[in-house]
């Protein structure tokens, strides 16, 4: 991708996720990682009420992780 392509879905937030909470996208991937089995929204509700994230970074976040596996 270069330089003058927007970023695009999901990874859109990673820069304001990683600013806001202080960790690296890739922390956030292997908590959603550990939560193998649960559905979608059981892990963006886990996200918010365990870590504190807003609906969307979470929402983002497991959207992309999620997909990791499909691909």
């Amino acid at each position: 991708m270069s330089a003058t392509e927007k970023v695009k879905g999901p990874a859109s937030y990673f820069p304001s996720i990683e600013k806001t909470y202080g960790q690296p996208i890739e922390h956030w991937k292997e908590i959603i990682r550990a939560q193998d089995g649960k559905a979608h929204m059981q892990i963006v509700t886990f996200l918010k009420e365990t870590h504190g994230l807003g609906h969307g970074h979470a929402n983002a976040l497991v959207a992309a992780t999620l997909a990791e596996k499909t691909s």
